[in-house]
């Protein structure tokens, strides 16, 4: 099946042309395929068949996507896994998504129990490859892409190569990419906004990719000078640092057709500033994992409307449902719906929370919006108690469940506190058993030690009690009010 961003149905005019490059490794598309290809064979020296799962931790450089491809070479599955996970996050992913093999880092890394490949040492040359030609169908399962629930356990969103293959392809419509183009890849590889916007839309039209291993302010603007990309994609918290940074820094940015912006609610006025400050033409998307990313974007070319992510992209639909069901008309506010040929094929191994967010075609997003009369999205606010801490999604109940295992804590409540640089920051509240001994230093200890840094409350208060609502459940809304800024006397 012709799926165009996969590397061995590129035509041979294009194997010269650059492709993907990191600090250390350039290769152009003919020597990306052919580095695919030796690793695929490796993949399956080791046993590794069409419809397994391979998992793949590793920092942002050239070899995750490698990785990412070898799986598709053999008909195989990739799910990316956080490099910063503790243990006990990644074993659960590693044995949740029943991986067969993971790549990482080195000795040191989380493997599950699972036989790993270390990055160093992965082939990159070898001898022509005898496996057979890759037979990738639009159904196969592409990607096992994690994202926590409501109930604190991550989810396995499936995603197919017919999802990547309609996202992609909107996408390089949307974007109007060329071969010209070039995308400098500044968020996390986990995340499936990283691999769609930033690798598959731009592979698919034949760009190039310089992918960063970590975002810093001053490297980035020094990579943007150095390599002169396009445009890239980025979250709230980029901005808000790159507009925060002294008036004397004036880097040459006018390589730059756009700047993405999504992942996480941006204020217009920080849209408005980074545009003035680094002459980017700014446009914000939304979208979800499960939507294979993105639904709704401005456009590069048309109105932009500061304040709303935009219309749907071509080949979707997005509605807006009432409590009972009913789809409402323009300037109605309700649940944001999602259809097209994104939307996942459901929850790997959840059937039900499946069948509860799939009805009838559409996606429902959890979150709250309305459409104007051109179609541009405004969203009002999350059905959910998601946090979204500098475009990564926390949800409080894994916290809280962390914070639960401890002997002597008797509740728990964690929200977002507003912050003005990562949007949001979870702070959370204890209240313990008569004669616990357990002290805040304990909590932050037992968290450091099970959960991601971004996941770590940035206060830990233990309460006599914690609020609770008419009808005996835990207030969170008067808790996020006690969190807002005062305003002056």
């Amino acid at each position: 099946m012709d799926i165009g961003y996969l590397p061995w149905n590129k035509p041979a005019s294009q194997a010269a042309l650059p492709c993907v490059r990191d600090d250390n490794t350039e290769l152009t598309y003919g020597q990306f395929a052919q580095r695919v290809d030796t690793f695929a064979a490796q993949l399956s020296s080791k046993g590794i068949r069409r419809g397994n799962v391979i998992a793949i931790m590793l920092p942002n450089r050239v070899e995750l996507v490698v990785a990412i491809f070898a799986a598709w070479r053999l008909g195989a599955t990739a799910t990316p896994i956080n490099p910063a996970f503790t243990a006990t996050e990644a074993d659960y992913q590693i044995t949740d998504s029943h991986a067969r093999l993971i790549v990482n880092l080195n000795a040191d890394s989380p493997t599950g129990g699972l036989p790993a490949i270390h990055v160093a040492d992965m082939k990159t040359i070898g001898k022509p490859s005898r496996l057979p030609p890759a037979n990738v169908l639009r159904d196969d399962l592409a990607l096992l892409v994690y994202t926590s629930g409501s109930t604190g356990k991550p989810k396995g969103v499936m995603l197919s190569h017919g999802n990547l293959l309609a996202m992609a392809s909107m996408m390089a419509n949307h974007l109007q990419l060329t071969r010209d183009d070039h995308c400098l890849l500044i968020l996390p590889l986990f995340h499936v906004n990283a691999v769609l916007v930033s690798v598959l839309t731009p592979m698919l039209a034949g760009a190039q990719t310089t992918v960063m291993g970590k975002f810093a302010p001053l490297p980035f603007l020094e990579l943007i000078e150095k390599r002169r990309p396009t445009y890239f994609s980025g979250v709230p918290t980029i901005y808000a640092l790159l507009a925060s940074l002294p008036a004397d820094v004036t880097p040459d940015t006018s390589s730059l057709r756009f700047a993405i912006c999504g992942a996480a609610p941006v204020s217009a006025e920080l849209l408005a500033k980074s545009e003035e400050r680094f002459g980017f033409v700014m446009i914000e998307g939304y979208g979800l994992t499960e939507g294979t990313c993105c639904s709704a974007c401005n456009p590069i070319d048309g109105p932009r409307k500061l304040g709303t992510v935009g219309p749907a992209l071509a080949g979707q639909q997005i509605a807006i449902m009432s409590d009972d069901g009913q789809i409402l008309p323009a300037g109605e506010t309700g649940e944001v719906l999602i259809s097209g040929p994104i939307v996942m094929s459901g929850y790997f191994g959840r059937p039900e929370e499946t069948a509860a967010t799939i009805r009838g075609g559409w996606l429902r997003t959890g979150d709250v919006g309305h459409l104007d009369e051109d179609g541009y999205l405004t969203l009002v606010d999350r059905i959910k108690d998601m946090i979204i801490r500098g475009g990564e999604n926390l949800y409080p109940k894994e916290i809280e469940s962390t914070l639960s295992e401890i002997d002597g804590v008797l509740e728990t409540a964690v929200v977002g506190k507003p912050d003005p640089v990562l949007g949001e920051v979870p702070v959370a509240y204890v209240a313990l058993y008569p004669e616990s001994a357990v002290t805040e230093d304990d909590l932050f200890a037992h968290c450091r030690a099970h959960l991601t840094r971004v996941k770590v409350p940035v206060s830990i208060t233990i309460v006599d009690a914690i609020p609770k609502n008419p009808v005996g459940k835990i207030d969170k809304p008067r808790l996020r009010k006690s969190l807002q800024p005062q305003p002056a006397a």
